[in-house]
């Protein structure tokens, strides 16, 4: 049964709860402002090199002015709407959901099943920072709203982009280009991606760019031969075959027999059997289901959602919880959601969230917690429906505190296990179990060494991982 849009039960509830925020939002906007007026991020700064000196103070100091005077008078109605809003928290379901009705069943459903019995699925996580405008400016960063409108564009162009891939025989440059900018040839590939369960061998995921496929190739994919007159004298040795990890250049199948560009040999770089060479700057291509981080603000979730609608039919926003958690208990009060932002192209059969219950400092504020969602995938040969689970989190920051993190790994482990067994039903085939997320712990740090001795990486793969405290040679992190 397909989830509801509202959140709420009625709507007489929704329209109290609207009514609530109208009154609440001119006093954050005007606060949201004051601060922002105060605070330049560094590209501003330099924007301003170019202008009159006086300009910037006279902007600072008039702007201040008048935003704290609006501050102060729209603050009355701001806590009459605070007395509609706050209880209506205890009967809000976490999140709202976006669906896009199909113009088909068959476009937010998988052919593959049925056809052949194979299947290909791309995933993709990232942590986008869109938190009100004056506290994204303390992590350097300005005008939410238009940036999550921007990534919202990218992201679907990333998306859907043909699959081009070029064969370029030239001495200097060789190999397989594709839009991404690739030069290197594509070989078939051991699994790479998102974290996923041991136990479902059945789906291999690629995660270089946190991006899962199996073995299905896309109709859209196309292969241009670039003929050159330049020759080279081949190599004595047939060089290991190179792995170009994006999907948009899935050349399953085949076997590279060139050498790696000049300019990568040339700063010690050697070929090495299943080395993902590519960084692409380019969003990955064919990804299903994205999750992203830190999509604080309600308006920026709401343009991220419009954004991305035309590619992704099913969308969950606003995942979280508000004022006081537990309900009707003063223990801890949440200003902000759970960051948490989930759009899939498959139905959204069941969803849970659960927010962790030891935050402590700053991230108290937030209602951090782990989203577990169970899509809708089609139909296999046999006619059996087959589903995939999805969960995303976003663990705590502050350096130095482990514990922390470790207790809420323990709490992901149980959530995710209870709930599968909640909604797994016997004649379902599950195709893959995907964990991602902002864990905020690496693998190489010797002060993340309780995190990554955790038990929750014996029921999940990390593909970067070699083991505790030590990553694969291809890895490439901070």
């Amino acid at each position: 049964m397909a989830l509801q849009v509202s959140p709420f039960p009625n709507g007489c509830v929704a329209g109290l709860h609207d009514v609530g925020w109208v009154f609440i939002l001119p006093c954050f906007w005007f606060l949201d402002r004051l601060i922002a007026v105060c605070k330049s991020t560094t590209l501003e700064r330099t924007q301003r090199l170019e202008q009159e000196c006086y300009l910037q103070p006279l902007k600072v100091f008039f702007g201040s002015i008048i935003f704290f005077i609006l501050f102060l008078a729209t603050a009355p109605l701001a806590l009459l709407g605070f007395l509609f809003w706050a209880p209506l928290q205890a009967c809000r379901r976490p999140f709202y959901y976006h669906r896009k009705t199909p113009s088909s069943p068959e476009m937010e459903t998988h052919r593959g099943f049925e056809l052949v019995g194979k299947a290909s699925f791309g995933f993709a996580t990232a942590n986008l920072c869109l938190l009100p405008d004056s506290l994204a400016r303390f992590n350097n960063l300005g005008h939410t709203q238009h940036r999550a409108a921007t990534i919202g564009q990218r992201i679907v162009q990333g998306v859907c982009r043909p699959h081009i891939r070029i064969f370029v025989d030239s001495p200097s440059s060789c190999g397989t280009l594709s839009p991404s900018g690739s030069i290197l040839p594509t070989v078939t590939s051991s699994t790479y991606g998102a974290t996923d369960r041991q136990a479902l061998p059945t789906v291999n995921h690629h995660s270089d760019s946190d991006e899962g496929h199996v073995s299905i190739p896309k109709s859209n994919s196309y292969v241009v031969q670039v003929p050159c007159d330049d020759t080279e004298e081949p190599p004595s040795e047939s060089p290991s075959p190179l792995l170009n990890s994006n999907q948009n250049s899935n050349l399953q199948g085949r076997t590279g027999h060139r050498r790696a560009p000049r300019a990568l040999l040339s700063q010690g770089l050697r070929q090495q059997e299943d080395v993902p060479w590519e960084v692409s700057s380019l969003f990955p291509a064919n990804v299903d289901i994205l999750c992203l981080e830190e999509v604080f603000d309600k308006r920026a979730a709401q343009k991220l959602t419009q954004a991305l609608r035309p590619m992704f039919g099913h969308i969950l926003y606003d995942i979280g919880v508000y004022a006081c958690q537990p309900p009707c208990r003063c223990s801890s009060f949440k200003f902000f959601n759970s960051g948490l932002f989930l759009a899939s192209r498959f139905p959204v059969l069941e969803a849970q969230y659960h927010c962790f219950s030891n935050s402590r400092g700053e991230d108290a504020l937030a209602a951090k917690g782990l989203l577990s969602a169970k899509v809708l995938i089609g139909q296999n040969k046999k006619q059996k429906e087959v589903v995939g689970y999805f969960n995303c989190t976003h663990l705590h920051a502050p350096e130095g505190e482990g514990e922390i993190r470790c207790e809420q790994l323990n709490m992901v482990t149980k959530w995710i296990g209870d709930f599968q067994a909640a909604n797994r039903l016997p004649d379902e085939e599950v195709v893959f179990d995907v964990l991602c997320g902002d864990f905020n712990f690496d693998n190489c740090s010797p002060d993340d060494t309780l995190e990554q001795n955790h038990c929750l990486f014996e029921e999940y793969r990390d593909p970067c991982r070699a083991g505790p405290g030590k990553e694969k040679p291809w890895v490439i992190g901070l």
